[in-house]
C-alpha cells in the first residue's frame, strides 16, 4: 500500500531553529537512512548550498519511506516543501502530487499566514490534512506554562486549525510536564521511577550529560518516538492512492468551463482508471508533471562511477603487475645498452623504436585531454528531471507516451485518432499534442536518485528526457481520450522585477540560454523580453530574486551579469476632484495667483481637432473625419475594482465563452457551476454600481482591460448598438447595425489605452470609460456595409494582436499616386461609381479604417484619463512582525522610515511577543528584513505577503494654484512630492521626457558664525 503526503509548516522567526525540516530528519532517520543523533542537524533534504547557509527550505525534494505497523507493511512518499513565502509555487507543485498532507505548527508561535495559505491549498486540491504540534517543550522551558495553561494554549491552536481534543491535559500534558519537571530539578528518584515504569534504557553518557536537553531528548526518543507517531498517524488517517475520490477525479479532468458530462464518451471511461489506480497491463497510463528540476549530469546514476567487481579488480591487478614487470625488463634493458657499445643498426633500430614510443605517448595524452574535456564538459551540463506522479498503469523506461499541452482537446484529436492509438512517430499532427519515450525512470531519495525500471500507479517519481517536450508542466498519457489536468493554483504573486545583462556583450548567447533553462527550472519565475529588448526577470520576492540570481550566474548561464535596479510595478488611476486644496482649505474660496494658474492651464493644453467639456468629454475624430467618438472617464468605486481583479480568470472564461459564440461555433455545455459563478458576479456588480450615474451600467459592459480580464471597464451609452460581456447568460444579440464590423477596433483601441496610461506607461486600474457617441458618415456606413467586409475584418483581428496602434499620415502626392495607379488599371466608371471610389481612397490614404479608429479610441481614453485627477497606485506588501517589548521602537522607525502603516499590534497571548501588522510599499521593501534583523539584533524578521494596490494620495502634477499654498510651499514648490518621485524614476526607466532642472537659482551657501 502506498501513501502520499507532503510536509508543510509555517515559517519560523528564528532562522536557527527549524521545524519540518526537522521532522523529515526524525522520519528519514527511522529508515536508517541517516544517523538518529543527526537528525535535525543534517537537514537531509535540504541538498542546495544556499538552503544549508540560510537554514531555509527553498525547493520542494522527496523521499520514500518503508514503514511496518504490525503484519501491513507501507511505502510513503514524503514530500518536503518549503514554508518561506516567497516560495510558495513549490507547495503547489508538491500538493498536487499528493493524497494528504501534514501541517507542521510551532506550540509558541501557532497558526501564522503561511499555514493559513497552506490549508487553502489543501482545501482547493481536495486532499486531506493532518496537524503536528511541534516545539511543545518550549511551552515548558521558555514560557514557563502550567499544564493547564499549555492546554488552554493549545486548545486556541486546534480550534484556529479545525480540531479540539477533551481530557487533554489528563492524559497528555501533566505526565509530560512531570517528566520535564524531574528533569530540569535533577530528580534522580523519579526519574528512575519514570524510566523503570517506561520500560526504557537510558545510557550513562546521557544521564550524566551537564545539559538535561540530553537527558530529555535521551528519554523522549524511546517513549515517544516522533517517526512512529508521525507515520502512523500518516497510514491511519490519510488516504491511500485507492481512496481518491470522484469529485477530485473529475475536478482534474475538467478545464475550465467545462462540466464532465460534456467530455467525450471516452474521456469519461478514463475516470474509472482513475479510481482504481491500477497496475494492469491492460490500464492506461497516465501521469502528470507538476514541474521540471535541475540536477548536475555528474549527479545522474549512470554518470556515478560504479564499484568493481572481483573479475575486475583481479583483471586490474593482473595488468599493473604485467606493466611493473615491463618497466623492470625496460630498465635492465637501458643499463645493459650503456654497458655494452652497439652497432649503428641497432642504434636505429632503439631510436626508431623511441620514435614509435615517443608517438605513442603524445597520442595517448591527446587522447587523455580530449576524454578529460569531454567529462568535464559533461560535469558542467544541467540535466532536467520532470518530478511526476503515476495516477493509473504502469510507467516502464523507454515507453513511447503522449504529451499532452495545457490546451491539448481530446474531442478534436478523437476525430484523427483513435482512443486505442499508440504514441509513434508516424501519427498525424495533432495540436498541442508531441510523442516522446520516457528515457529514464528515477526514485528519488531527497539528494540521490535510484535507476528505475517500471513505477506502478500510485507513486511518485522522475523521469529523465522530457526537457525538450515539458516546458513547467504537462499531462503525459498512452491514450490520447486522457483530458489535461487542471492548470496548478499559485498562492505567490511574482511583483519582483529586475532587468539582466550579461557584463561581456558576448555572453549573449549564453545568457540568452541560461534564463531559458532557469525558466524551465523554476515553476514559479517568469522571463520577459520587453519591447526595448531587456531581459527581465520576475520573481516572488527578495530572497526568490537572489536564488534565481544566483542559479543563473552559477549553474544555467555561468557568465557574470549586471541587474538592475529592481523594476517596481505601478497602476495609474483617477480620483474625484478633491474638496480641499494642499493646505486644507475649501476650493473655490481663494485668491487665485494668476501666473501659477497659468502654467497650470499649460501642463493639460489639448491639441487642435480635439474638445474637453468642462465635465471631462472628450470629443475626437479620426483622421479621415469620417467617425467622431465622445469618451468619458469617471473612477470606479474601490469594491468593484477589487471585485474585477478577484474574478480575472472568471472574466476570461466569459471572453473565451463570447468568442465561441460571436464565432458560431459549437459551442460545448457550459459548467452549471460556472454560470452560477458569473450570475453572482453580475450581481455584487449591480449592488456595487448604483446611483443615477450608475443607471444600467453593468447591462451596458461592453469589454474588460487590459487584455480583456483586467479591473478596467469600457461602457457603451449611445442609440443603435446592442452587445454586451453577458452573451454566455444567454443574453446573445445578433449586431446587424452600421457599427458591427467596427466594434472590435474600439475595444482595441481600449485594450491599448489600458495597458499603457499617460503618466509613465503603467497599465490602468479602476477606470470606467464611457462611449456616450459614436457617429459615422456616409462614407464610414459605406464602409461597414459594402463589399469590405473580410478585409477589414482580416485587418481588426491584426490590429487586436498588436501592442500599439498604426496611425500614418497621408499627403496629396501619396492620394494623387494611388488615383493614378487605380484609374490606369481599371476599367472605365459610372461618375456617382469614380466619386464613391474617390471616397474610399480617401479612407485608405491614412491607413485602414480600422486601425484609424483604434488610435482614435486610444487617444480618446487617454485624454478623458487627463481631464480627470490623476494618482499613481503602488503595490503593497502585508508585514507581519513578530517581536519582544525590547525592540519595538526601532521596528517602528524602520517602517516610517520606509513609508509602512502599522494597522494592527497585539501581544501574543502567554508570551512577551507583540504581532505587528503593518502594510509596506513594494517600492520601499528591498532590503527592509535585513533593516530590521540588524536594528533588532535578529529579535525581529518580517514575512512580506503581496495584498493590494493603494492609490498614493499626493497628485504627481500638483503645483500651488492659491495664495494659502503659494505662500505654504514656496514658489518652486519643489518639497518631496513621493508620486512625482516615483513617476519620474520610471518615466526615466522607460526613456520617456522627465520635465525637471538639475541646478535653478545656485547659490553659495556661507555660515552666519565663524568656526570655533
Amino acid at each position: 500500500m502506498h501513501r502520499e503526503c507532503v510536509c508543510y509548516s509555517n515559517l519560523n522567526t528564528k532562522p536557527a531553529v527549524h521545524g519540518k525540516t526537522t521532522l523529515a530528519d526524525c522520519l528519514i532517520s527511522s529508515n536508517g537512512i541517516i544517523s538518529s543523533r543527526l537528525a535535525g542537524k543534517l537537514r537531509y533534504l535540504d541538498s542546495r548550498e544556499d538552503e544549508q547557509i540560510r537554514g531555509i527550505t527553498m525547493k520542494s525534494s522527496a523521499i520514500s519511506l518503508h514503514f511496518v505497523k504490525g503484519d501491513q507493511e507501507y511505502l510513503i512518499n514524503l514530500i518536503d516543501s518549503p514554508g518561506h513565502v516567497d516560495f510558495s509555487s513549490e507547495v503547489s507543485t508538491a500538493v498536487r502530487l499528493c493524497d494528504g498532507c501534514i501541517i507542521v505548527v510551532d506550540a509558541v508561535e501557532g497558526v501564522c499566514p503561511q499555514t493559513q495559505a497552506v490549508l487553502r491549498q489543501a482545501w482547493l486540491e481536495n486532499i486531506r490534512p493532518v496537524l503536528v504540534i511541534n516545539k511543545i517543550d518550549r511551552l515548558i522551558v521558555e514560557l514557563k506554562l502550567t499544564p493547564q495553561e499549555a492546554y488552554l494554549h493549545l486548545k486556541n491552536i486546534l480550534e484556529q486549525s479545525k480540531g479540539k481534543k477533551p481530557l487533554f491535559v489528563q492524559l497528555v500534558l501533566d505526565n509530560i510536564w512531570s517528566l520535564y519537571e524531574a528533569v530540569m530539578k535533577r530528580d534522580k528518584e523519579k526519574i528512575e521511577k519514570i524510566v523503570t515504569s517506561l520500560g526504557l534504557k537510558i545510557g550513562a553518557r546521557e544521564s550524566r550529560h551537564a545539559d538535561p536537553k540530553v537527558h530529555l531528548n535521551a528519554i523522549c526518543s524511546q517513549w515517544l518516538p516522533i517517526s512512529d507517531a508521525v507515520l502512523s498517524m500518516v497510514c491511519n488517517k490519510l488516504p491511500s492512492p485507492l481512496d481518491i475520490t470522484a469529485e477530485r477525479v473529475e475536478k482534474l479532468m475538467c478545464v475550465g468551463a467545462r462540466t464532465f458530462d460534456s467530455l467525450p464518451p471516452e474521456t469519461q471511461e478514463l475516470k474509472s482508471a482513475f479510481m482504481k489506480c491500477s497496475s494492469e497491463e491492460t490500464a492506461p497510463v497516465i501521469v502528470f508533471v507538476s514541474k521540471m528540476f535541475a540536477v548536475d549530469a555528474k549527479a545522474l546514476p549512470h554518470n556515478k562511477p560504479k564499484p568493481l567487481t572481483q573479475e575486475e579488480i583481479a583483471h586490474r591487478r593482473e595488468l599493473a603487475k604485467r606493466r611493473h614487470a615491463e618497466k623492470l625488463a625496460a630498465n635492465q634493458a637501458k643499463e645493459m645498452s650503456e654497458k655494452t657499445p652497439s652497432e649503428n643498426s641497432s642504434e636505429v633500430t632503439e631510436n626508431t623504436g623511441d620514435t614509435k614510443g615517443e608517438e605513442q605517448q603524445i597520442t595517448g595524452q591527446a587522447e587523455t585531454v580530449t576524454s578529460k574535456a569531454m567529462k568535464q564538459e559533461a560535469d558542467n551540463k544541467e540535466s532536467f528531471i520532470a518530478f511526476a506522479r503515476v495516477f493509473s498503469g504502469v510507467a516502464r523506461r523507454g515507453q513511447k507516451i503522449f504529451v499532452l499541452g495545457p490546451k491539448y482537446d481530446p474531442a478534436e484529436s478523437l476525430h484523427k485518432l483513435s482512443s486505442q492509438s499508440s504514441a509513434t512517430n508516424d501519427m498525424p499532427s495533432v495540436p498541442h499534442m508531441s510523442c516522446c519515450t520516457l528515457e529514464n525512470l528515477y526514485l528519488l531519495m531527497g539528494r540521490e536518485l535510484e535507476d528505475l525500471e517500471e513505477v506502478p500507479a500510485g507513486n511518485v517519481l522522475g523521469i529523465g528526457g522530457l526537457q525538450d517536450f515539458v516546458l513547467k508542466s504537462a499531462t503525459l498519457s498512452t491514450s490520447p481520450a486522457c483530458p489535461p489536468f487542471t492548470p496548478l493554483n499559485f498562492e505567490a504573486t511574482p511583483i519582483v522585477r529586475v532587468a539582466v545583462e550579461p557584463k561581456h556583450p558576448s555572453d549573449m548567447p549564453q545568457l540568452v540560454r541560461g534564463m531559458k533553462l532557469l525558466n524551465q527550472a523554476d515553476p514559479c519565475v517568469q522571463v520577459l523580453i520587453q519591447e526595448t529588448g531587456e531581459h527581465v526577470l520576475v520573481t516572488a520576492g527578495e530572497v526568490h530574486l537572489q536564488r534565481c540570481l544566483d542559479d543563473l550566474k552559477e549553474r544555467f548561464a555561468k557568465v557574470q551579469i549586471s541587474v538592475s535596479a529592481p523594476i517596481i510595478p505601478f497602476r495609474e488611476t483617477i480620483t474625484r476632484p478633491p474638496k480641499v486644496d494642499m493646505v486644507n482649505e475649501e476650493i473655490g474660496k481663494q485668491q487665485k495667483v494668476a501666473v501659477i494658474h497659468q502654467a497650470k492651464e499649460e501642463q493639460n493644453k489639448v491639441p487642435e481637432g480635439i474638445q474637453v467639456d468642462s465635465d471631462g468629454l472628450v470629443t475626437i475624430s479620426t483622421p479621415n473625419k469620417q467617425a467622431t467618438l465622445s469618451v468619458r472617464a469617471v473612477p470606479l468605486p474601490e469594491e468593484v475594482t477589487r471585485l474585477l481583479e478577484e474574478n480575472s480568470d472568471l472574466i476570461r472564461t466569459m471572453e473565451q465563452l463570447n468568442t465561441s459564440l460571436n464565432e458560431d461555433k459549437k459551442n460545448h455545455e457550459i459548467n452549471q457551476k460556472t454560470l452560477d459563478r458569473i450570475k453572482e458576479f453580475k450581481q455584487k456588480l449591480e449592488q456595487n454600481l448604483q446611483g443615477r450615474k450608475w443607471r444600467n451600467a453593468v447591462d451596458q459592459i461592453w469589454s474588460f482591460g487590459p487584455r480583456k480580464c483586467g479591473p478596467n471597464i469600457l461602457l457603451y451609452n449611445f442609440e443603435g448598438y446592442k452587445r454586451s460581456v453577458w452573451q454566455c447568460l444567454g443574453n446573445t444579440v445578433k449586431e446587424v447595425s452600421k457599427y458591427r464590423d467596427f466594434d472590435n477596433s474600439i475595444v482595441s483601441g481600449f485594450q491599448l489605452a489600458t495597458l499603457s496610461g499617460p503618466m509613465c506607461e503603467e497599465p490602468l486600474m479602476g477606470v470606467c470609460f464611457t462611449v456616450e457617441k459614436w457617429e459615422m458618415n456616409k462614407v464610414g456606413e459605406m464602409l461597414s456595409t459594402g463589399s469590405q467586409d473580410s478585409g477589414e475584418c482580416d485587418a481588426i483581428e491584426h490590429k487586436q494582436n498588436e501592442d500599439t496602434a498604426l496611425t500614418s499620415s497621408c499627403t496629396d502626392e501619396v492620394c494623387s499616386a494611388n488615383e493614378h495607379q487605380d484609374s490606369s488599371q481599371s476599367v472605365p466608371k459610372s461618375p456617382e461609381k469614380i466619386s464613391k471610389h474617390k471616397e474610399v481612397l480617401l479612407a485608405d490614404c491614412y491607413g485602414p479604417f480600422s486601425g484609424q479608429l483604434i488610435a482614435t479610441m486610444k487617444e480618446a481614453c487617454r485624454y478623458a484619463l487627463q481631464a480627470k485627477p490623476q494618482r499613481l497606485m503602488a503595490a503593497m506588501y502585508t508585514c507581519e512582525i513578530m517581536a519582544t517589548a525590547e525592540v519595538l521602537g526601532r521596528v517602528y522607525a524602520v517602517l516610517s522610515k520606509r513609508e509602512g502603516r502599522v494597522l494592527q499590534e497585539e501581544m501574543k497571548e502567554g508570551t512577551d511577543v507583540f504581532i505587528i501588522k503593518a502594510v509596506l510599499p513594494v517600492a520601499e521593501s528591498f532590503g527592509f528584513a535585513d533593516e530590521i534583523r540588524k536594528r533588532t539584533s535578529g529579535l525581529a524578521s518580517p514575512q512580506l505577503v503581496f495584498s493590494h494596490w493603494e492609490i498614493i494620495s499626493s497628485d504627481p502634477f500638483w503645483v500651488p494654484t492659491t495664495e494659502e499654498e503659494y505662500l505654504h510651499f514656496g514658489e518652486k514648490a519643489d518639497s518631496e512630492n513621493q508620486a512625482r518621485k516615483y513617476m519620474n524614476a520610471v518615466r526615466k526607466r522607460k526613456g520617456l521626457y522627465v520635465e525637471e532642472k538639475i541646478v535653478e537659482h545656485a547659490e553659495k551657501q556661507r555660515t552666519l558664525s565663524k568656526n570655533k
